[in-house]
Parts: structure tokens; C-alpha cells; sequence
């Protein structure tokens, strides 16, 4: 073993850093986070049968205890329950936003990556352009077009995140086109469509995988601020920015439990996706490295 590989060995085991590469670290406890949340808000609602859309003004604003484990609301529903519900809702809305960005970016980036030209100058103008318009505003402006349609609020939110996603593919696909199996294909007699989709686009799965990581948690803190400004989920749907939006409503002196929870359950997911999509980026960057 070489005097670097030794000096290397010994940095890895001993710098702070350490803990936040090794899946056995942050990584490892982000994972068991996410799948935790995943779990309890899919699962408990079922198994538990409480109907978190029940009211019962004679037990609003119930402190914590052993039947309401996280307290009422000011109508007298069981938080837990509202909470469990209102992250599903979060975490799919921010799932499906982040996989229609995604495919919508990496169509967009493939093409502009691969044929080059006026043709990818002539797109990434247009992906300038829109980068030059406050996101924010333009969601404001098309979630209220649609009345907190959740389906709707998918599609707006990934409609308006593919920008980065398409640029970072672009990217990748002027530095991929030019590989020996490209050549090697086009020798064969495949046509642009198959290399581009049968061969540029998997070898780029690495980054396509890991911006789909931070894509989500981009997507739940969208989904969360329209909720909590009353134009993405409506009440009485549950979700964790109308929960936010409602506790802030209510006393927070008198009900501190109401805007707690799902401050934390947002806090925590979204620092969850974002460290193990930091990791996945930085094992990418090792295997690509070590290649």
C-alpha cells in the first residue's frame, strides 16, 4: 500500500467529514427518517382508524395526551391524524412534481445536449429567460388559477422546476456524445432516438437520480409555502403548510402543539433529502473518480 493510499485511509477516518459520506452516518439516519415518515403517514391512519376529519368543539384545543397524542385543533380533530394525512399529501405532491420536472428537463437538456448548434443555443435561451422569472411568483400566479386542485398543483409545480434539471443534463450529454460507444452505435445504425435514450440518457442516471433527490425536497417546501398562503392544498384537506397556515391562526400561547409538529416534520424530511442527495452526489463524484 502506497504512502498515499495510507495518508488518504487516515484522513477519511479521522476528518469530521467522515460521518456525513458514510451511509453508516447522516446519510444512513436520513434514510431511516424518510422511511419512517414514508411509512407512518401510508400506514398508521389505516391501522389507528381515527377519522381526522372528525369535529369535536367540546375537546378543542386538547393538550397532549394519551388519546390525542399531539393534541386538537380549534374544531377538535386529532392532530396526529391531520398530521400523517397532511404529510402523504406533502410527500406525494412533492414526489410527482419532482418526477414531471425531472422528465420534462431531462427530454429538454438530452436534446439540447446531444444535436448542439443553433438548436441548443436557441432552447437555452429560452431556459435563461424563464431562470430570469421569479419562481415564485409565476407558482403564485398558476396555483391560483386552479382553486387548490392537488393534480393540478403537481403538474404547475413541476412545470415550473424542470429549468436546472435541464441544464445540469445538457451538460452531462455534451461531455457523454462524445464516448467511444456513441461512435460504436452510430456505426451499428442507430438512429439519434436510441442513443439518446437507450445509451446518453442511462449513463447519465447518476445525476439525473441525485437532482430528482433534491428535486423532491425543492418541490415539498413549494407545495408547503403555497398551502400556508392558502392557494396549493385546502382545508379541509390536510396537508403540512395549511397545518402551519392554521396554527398561526390559532393562539400560539394556548395551542403550542398545533404549528410544532408539522414545522419539524417539514424541517426534518427536507434535511433528510437534502443529505442523502449530498451523498449521492459525492459517491457519484468517488465512482467517477475511481473510473
Amino acid at each position: 500500500m502506497s504512502e498515499a493510499t495510507v495518508a488518504f485511509a487516515a484522513e477519511e477516518a479521522f476528518t469530521p467529514n467522515t460521518v456525513r459520506r458514510r451511509p453508516s452516518g447522516i446519510t444512513a439516519l436520513s434514510l431511516g427518517w424518510l422511511m419512517i415518515t414514508v411509512a407512518a403517514c401510508a400506514l398508521v391512519p389505516f391501522v389507528l382508524h381515527v377519522d381526522a376529519y372528525a369535529t369535536n368543539v367540546t375537546h378543542a384545543y386538547d393538550p397532549p395526551g394519551a388519546v390525542h397524542w399531539l393534541g386538537t385543533d380549534g374544531l377538535g380533530r386529532d392532530e396526529f391524524m391531520r398530521l400523517l394525512i397532511g404529510g402523504r399529501i406533502t410527500l406525494v405532491v412533492g414526489a410527482v412534481a419532482a418526477l414531471v420536472a425531472m422528465l420534462i428537463g431531462t427530454v429538454y437538456g438530452a436534446l439540447c445536449g446531444y444535436y448542439g448548434g443553433w438548436l441548443d443555443t436557441a432552447l437555452m435561451r429560452i431556459v435563461d429567460v424563464l431562470l430570469s422569472v421569479p419562481t415564485l411568483f409565476l407558482l403564485l400566479f398558476l396555483a391560483a388559477m386552479f382553486h387548490g386542485n392537488v393534480v393540478a398543483l403537481m403538474l404547475v409545480i413541476g412545470a415550473t422546476s424542470w429549468l436546472q434539471p435541464a441544464r445540469l443534463v445538457r451538460g452531462e450529454l455534451l461531455t457523454l456524445k462524445e464516448r467511444v460507444y456513441v461512435e460504436a452505435a452510430r456505426a451499428v445504425g442507430a438512429g439519434d432516438r436510441r442513443i439518446i435514450f437507450m445509451h446518453l440518457v442511462p449513463n447519465a442516471a447518476g445525476t439525473v437520480i441525485t437532482t430528482t433527490t433534491f428535486m423532491v425536497a425543492s418541490a415539498m417546501l413549494a407545495e408547503t409555502a403555497l398551502s400556508y398562503l392558502g392557494i396549493g392544498v385546502r382545508a379541509p384537506t390536510p396537508s403540512w403548510g395549511n397545518l402551519l397556515s392554521s396554527a398561526q391562526s390559532d393562539l400560539f400561547a394556548q395551542a403550542y402543539w398545533l404549528i410544532l409538529p408539522p414545522g419539524f416534520a417539514i424541517l426534518g424530511t427536507v434535511c433528510a433529502l437534502n443529505f442523502l442527495g449530498d451523498w449521492l452526489r459525492e459517491h457519484e463524484a468517488r465512482s467517477f473518480g475511481d473510473a
